[in-house]
């Protein structure tokens, strides 16, 4: 071995611990100048004092203390490409798809000549008079969703009495008269359909929505206060928020991007342009935004849009069974981790839920992989399920996690609702009421477990709308002491004679006894 080898052996050693601390105190002090002469300089020692210093940089990068040469790096912007980094790209594809609303519809009310008098006004109130006609216009937003004009939008924003007239301008200033082709209050979803034949205009694609984590940036694209079209961005401030009170299925998008009056069935869209909710209501208690606004997931809302294209009907699947949250105190006699979950009270026969061998106790913790913590956050993962096939549910059965399979089909209209207007001697002329099904009660959010006969509606000219015994979601269950299992069962027991009506009235889970002379 070369007597240089052997002599030099020794000196990576000393090398490292000199350059070392060296390196390692001109990085703290943030001497970087020196720093990198010294880089330079050691490029002249022997190779194998340079072996020496190159382990010594590698030592000092492990240690994270070359971060501060990564600080340094950080720099104002080298080209207007750079400055002009924006979400304009974004919005020129997505605000063209996105259009006004307006609903224009012509009233008659009656008006008092003394409505205006503190005294009289009391006395004859608003409804005497001549009647008067009147036109009201609301507005709102909506979402072009196909290329030959079909449109999303909320159903509060042409929710409308008697006859009315919807017109949907463009952003490109272009209008056309539109129809509704499906409305359903339970969603607050409306679509309608431009009346333009031949036209092709731009629209927005669906997203998923339960790829959205929350800190997403999104983008509210609407018409607020009647101002014109108007962008806002924010984050995805929270997921799944279901005690919102808006609709049936709760199952909100939460956004601090601003939404106000008017933004109603405006987009909320992705980085990328993509449809992931449609804008629906507010927290406020001023009517201006508190950066607290909610969204109806794009996946509810893509369920409502294909069922109007295919039917003019929405057909979800059947569960067949009532459900109720999961309290703390629940949660600790189940043996439960944390009080989340639906927990099953009842289960209906020949229902889905019976053919998938659930039973009362059970607590549904998800669906098809997807976390569930109460029973709407679970109606609204079961509803927006395609017909056909199955779904796995995730369930706690004393204490163990098993997984069943639901399947997924409408449920039935058994028996036939035979909608009547009952009329005759009995407090119960002039109210509309039908047999109550699985379907019709899914459609009125009804107790699945309900049975019997359901008052739709009552006209206030009738002895059923003078005596207001009865209101709207009323079940019948017994009339002077019988079990009333149908409608037809019904009008036979009203046709008897009878001084006295003694009647049970099933309403939100209360049975009410009421007498009324004849």
């Amino acid at each position: 071995m070369p007597p240089f080898f052997v002599r030099e052996s020794c000196i990576p050693i000393v090398v490292f611990e000199r350059y070392f601390c060296r390196y390692e105190r001109l990085l703290k002090t943030g001497k970087f100048d020196e720093f990198q002469e010294m880089r330079i300089k050691s490029l002249k020692l022997p190779w194998i004092r340079y072996f020496s210093v190159i382990l010594a940089i590698a030592v000092l990068a492990a240690s994270g203390l070359t971060n501060s040469l990564n600080a340094q790096q950080r720099r104002i912007p080298s080209s207007s490409t750079e400055v002009r980094l924006s979400f304009a790209p974004v919005v020129k594809r997505a605000a063209p798809a996105v259009v006004n609303v307006y609903v224009r519809r012509e009233v008659s009310r009656r008006s008092s000549p003394f409505m205006n008098d503190p005294i009289f006004g009391r006395l004859f109130g608003r409804g005497f008079g001549p009647p008067r006609k009147r036109v009201e216009n609301s507005l709102g937003s909506g979402v072009i969703v196909s290329p030959d004009g079909v449109i999303v939008t909320n159903h509060h924003v042409i929710k409308a009495r008697g006859q009315s007239e919807i017109k949907v301008a463009l952003s490109d200033k272009r209008e056309f008269p539109a129809s509704v082709i499906l409305k359903d209050e339970r969603t607050d979803l409306a679509v309608l359909r431009l009346d333009a034949p031949g036209v092709t205009f731009p629209f927005l694609k669906f997203e998923d929505s339960e790829g959205l984590q929350v800190g997403d940036i999104v983008l509210a694209i609407g018409n607020p206060f009647g101002v014109g079209q108007t962008v806002t961005s924010g984050i995805v401030s929270a997921l799944a928020r279901t005690r919102v009170g808006i609709s049936d299925y709760q199952f909100f998008i939460q956004t601090d991007a601003a939404i106000n009056p008017g933004n109603s069935g405006g987009a909320l869209v992705d980085v990328e342009g993509r449809l992931v909710g449609v804008n629906t209501a507010i927290f406020s208690k001023t009517g201006g935004s508190h950066g607290i606004g909610f969204a109806i997931p794009s996946n509810m809302v893509s369920q409502v849009v294909k069922s109007a294209l295919q039917g003019n009907e929405i057909k979800r699947p059947w569960f067949g069974a009532t459900l109720q949250r999961v309290t703390p105190d629940i949660s600790e006699s189940l043996g439960l981790d944390r009080p989340a979950g639906a927990l099953i009270k009842q289960v209906r026969k020949n229902s889905p839920a019976s053919q998938a061998k659930l039973r009362p106790g059970d607590v549904i913790v998800g669906v098809n992989g997807k976390q569930v913590s109460d029973p709407t956050a679970f109606r609204y993962r079961f509803s927006t399920k395609p017909l056909g096939g199955s779904v796995p549910l995730g369930i706690v059965r004393d204490g163990s996690a098993i997984t069943l399979s639901v399947p997924l089909r409408e449920a039935p209209e058994i028996p036939s609702r035979n909608e009547t207007k009952l009329d005759g001697q009995n407090p119960f002329a002039g109210a509309n009421v039908a047999n109550l099904s699985p379907k019709l009660a899914e459609e009125l959010s009804i107790d699945e477990e309900a049975y019997g006969v359901i008052v739709l509606n009552i006209h206030r000219q009738s002895p059923a709308g003078r005596t207001r015994f009865l209101r709207p979601g009323d079940i019948v269950v017994a009339v002077n002491g019988e079990r009333v299992e149908t409608v037809r069962h019904l009008s036979k027991l009203l046709n008897l004679r009878t001084h006295r009506w003694r009647v049970s009235l099933r309403r939100k889970g209360r049975i009410l006894n009421v007498e009324i002379g004849g």
